[in-house]
């Protein structure tokens, strides 16, 4: 039986562009091309790139929010189809953490309502009866008190509203985490503290993550496995270890030349996962 818990299989996605002239006819802008990829059970691969190299679009075939023209996604061998066509169990199973939690935050509800919300839609996950143990349960497992359920997003901190967003991710058990610039919206020091806490309930839950970033000084903190992307394509893949020591393809040479101080930013590849055991 294959490891792999996600198979990208010959990727493409293409957008209309602008038109050349006013009755022209409108350009294509190829956002993803031919893509192979595969998330193995309990790593985290991070998938790297500037902006408007595919990564992003990438993640949103993986949940079933863009069509791709060609290529084929399964989840433990099973097709995945636009997210209004999966059962409920795969609908469960991969789930997302956004990058600004200011925004994916309903900011009428309160923390509680918010994470609810998940399991109104799958009441199996959790029974009503059940529902006040499994926040205050959710909320500890991202490092919240349970007295956070009745605030609102407003009133918490950035680093603790992207636990919120974690937790709200979290209740319905997935296997798979997509997490598309999860941090890159908190300050550094939170930064680190978000990176640890997903690599402790990697480890405490099972999961698989894929994690969507260009910071390479994140990527040194919590992956496993990179993929680079450059204009739509795949230019390399190989260990987080090898990717910094030896990097084979030319993009991602001139990708960690211009990376700042890049020993000093935050902790080193060999410490951080070893930290949390």
């Amino acid at each position: 039986m294959s490891s792999h818990v996600l198979e990208i299989r010959d990727l493409r996605v293409a957008f209309p562009g602008p038109r050349r002239s006013l009755r022209g006819a409108r350009t294509i802008v190829r956002a993803v091309a031919g893509v192979d990829l595969d998330v193995q059970a309990r790593e985290t691969l991070a998938l790297v790139g500037e902006s408007g190299s595919g990564k992003s679009t990438v993640a949103r075939c993986v949940l079933g929010l863009v069509r791709p023209q060609e290529g084929r996604i399964t989840y433990e061998g099973r097709a995945l189809g636009p997210i209004d066509k999966r059962p409920a169990e795969l609908q469960r199973a991969i789930q997302m953490v956004f990058q600004d939690p200011g925004s994916s935050l309903n900011p009428r509800m309160t923390v509680g309502a918010i994470i609810r919300e998940a399991w109104k839609v799958h009441p199996a996950v959790a029974p009503k009866g059940d529902r006040r143990q499994a926040l205050a349960k959710v909320l500890a497992d991202v490092g919240l008190d349970a007295g956070v359920g009745g605030r609102r997003p407003s009133a918490l901190s950035g680093g603790q509203r992207q636990r919120v967003s974690i937790a709200r991710a979290l209740a319905l058990r997935p296997r798979l985490l997509v997490c598309d610039e999860a941090v890159s919206a908190l300050d550094v020091s939170v930064q680190s503290q978000i990176l640890r806490l997903l690599v402790d309930l990697q480890r405490t839950h099972d999961l698989s993550i894929l994690f969507i970033t260009h910071d390479l000084a994140v990527v040194r903190q919590i992956a496993d496995r990179v993929a680079v992307m450059n204009r739509g394509e795949l230019v390399e893949c190989t260990t987080a270890e090898q990717l910094f020591t030896a990097p084979a393809h030319p993009y991602t040479q001139g990708l960690l030349s211009a990376a700042h101080d890049l020993e000093g930013a935050n902790v080193g590849f060999e410490n951080t996962r070893e930290q949390i055991s």
